[in-house]
């Protein structure tokens, strides 16, 4: 299936990413794709680092006549999110991407494409191995782990970059360039339980909310899409008052930066209350899709009977989830006062699961402006403290600031108002780009971010336009020919 990715152009950039696709790499899980890109600089004959971290640098001598260039870093990350549909056979971290073209897109088959960041990284390799480009000084970063924690970012040490530009090639529209981005942090919450014997005359049922569209926590939280865990929870919280129902099992979204998508629980209800549980799933399959009719169109809100559990949560355990999770913020908490459209402060609550005497919830808080940041942190720890839960916060990672004076930002205006006929728009992004990081090691690097159009990334809808990545290649290629002198 991967191979009618050959036929298109750029073919560089295809290829690679075909290879990319090949590989098995999610977040955590990357040293396939470590070992592929270490490899691929040594046959090319080039400097190629390791750092103690997993982060891959491949340095390329600049062309003849370019020596006095500026240096550039053309950065990207090698792990992609892994998300599938609940039907979809799939193992990521020992299947290959199913990648086919769909008319104007390349997508996968039931599973998140890679296209963030394997585009880009792509990208990166097929300026490293091309003969007949005209650069300055080229280094090109691979980071691992952005998707779950940043965690090749936050290990990169000074001294290791000798560049003065980064190129960072994870934004998602083409035709835009990014100078600046969202912090973020993740909160996470426990919740721990007893598991207590199921009522007698009870009946069981499996509860579910799918078909929801999911997508990226940054990019489509201003989309107004649902949130399973949320809803679910609400369901499940009006039939554990209104008619007793009991929580034996949860289990809803898998990653912080993805909205999630399903969600399920194993629940039991008096069976003299059965017809009113059936009653009022049918009565909140109706309200959601009510409110929720035109962003989640296949919201599917079903009750399953099953076999009967072992055991149930324990009355106060359940109430304080319940309601904890109930209560908790999520999605978009404020707009930006300065650029309009942008999304200041936002919350993603990411996953809600029981195992083994513990409920966990994460959620995922991003802002540009950290003392906003802060404040969500506070109010989600209020939420939950008061049923007593241990609520801790981690992962905590800087937004990048924009710099309007970017040398670089000028220059890249220049290009495609040239080559294209129109001036770039300019923005900031909501979600989180590693250039915050990289910018705090390196406090001296000229950054921007651009790439080729993709949608819904961190969904299994995840597509990427094809014209566009040409556009892409086409931008970065004149970019690094007009890279100033030092």
């Amino acid at each position: 299936m991967n191979e009618e990715l050959l036929g298109l152009k750029p073919e560089k950039i295809w290829k690679n990413f075909k290879s990319l696709c090949d590989i098995p790499r999610p977040s955590k899980k990357e040293e396939q794709a470590m070992a592929f890109v270490k490899k691929f600089g040594e046959d090319l004959g080039l400097e190629t680092i390791v750092d103690e971290t997993g982060n891959v640098i491949i340095r390329k001598p600049a062309t003849k006549g370019m020596e006095d260039r500026k240096g550039v870093i053309m950065q990207g990350h090698l792990d992609m999110v892994p998300q599938k549909n609940s039907d979809t056979s799939h193992d990521f971290e020992k299947d290959p991407i199913q990648a086919y073209v769909d008319g104007e897109w390349v997508t996968a088959k039931g599973t998140t494409l890679g296209a963030d960041n394997g585009i880009g990284v792509a990208a990166a390799l097929a300026v490293l191995e091309s003969t007949d480009l005209e650069h300055g000084p080229i280094e090109a970063l691979f980071t691992i782990d952005e998707e779950t924690g940043m965690t090749g970012a936050f290990g990169l040490k000074p001294g290791v970059l000798q560049g003065d530009i980064l190129i960072n090639m994870d934004s998602e529209d083409e035709g835009e360039l990014y100078v600046g981005c969202a912090g973020g942090m993740d909160a996470n919450v426990k919740i721990p339980y007893q598991e207590i014997a199921v009522p007698d005359d009870s009946v069981a049922y499996n509860v579910s909310v799918t078909g929801l569209k999911g997508g990226h926590s940054g990019m489509d939280i201003i989309l107004g899409r649902g949130n399973s865990n949320k809803l679910l929870v609400r369901f499940l919280r009006y039939t554990a008052i209104k008619l007793g129902l009991k929580v034996s099992s949860f289990e809803g979204g898998s990653l912080r930066n993805a909205i999630p998508r399903e969600a399920f629980s194993t629940v039991v209800v008096p069976a003299e209350m059965e017809d009113q549980f059936l009653s009022a799933v049918k009565e909140y399959q109706n309200i959601f899709s009510h409110e929720l009719s035109g962003t989640e169109p296949d919201l599917k809100l079903q009750a399953k009977k099953t076999e009967m559990p072992e055991s149930v949560l324990d009355a106060d355990a359940q109430k304080n989830l319940l309601n904890g999770v109930y209560g908790c913020p999520n999605g978009v908490m404020r707009m930006s006062d300065s650029i309009p459209g942008l999304v200041e402060t936002s919350t993603n609550l990411a996953v809600v699961k029981t195992e083994n005497g513990v409920a966990q919830v994460l959620s995922l808080m991003r802002s540009s402006v950290d003392t906003a940041k802060e404040d969500l942190a506070n109010m989600i720890e209020s939420v939950f403290e008061l049923g007593g839960a241990e609520v801790t916060f981690e992962g905590a990672y800087p937004g990048w600031k924009p710099n309007p004076d970017s040398a670089i930002l000028k220059e890249m205006k220049s290009v495609y108002q040239n080559k294209f006929g129109k001036i770039p728009e300019i923005k900031a992004i909501h979600a989180g780009l590693e250039c915050g990081l990289l910018g705090g090691v390196y406090p001296n690097l000229d950054m921007i971010s651009f790439g080729p159009t993709i949608r819904f990334p961190h969904s299994p809808d995840e597509k990427v336009n094809i014209e566009t990545v040409q556009k892409f290649w086409d931008f970065l290629v004149e970019t690094l020919k007009s890279i100033p002198k030092k």
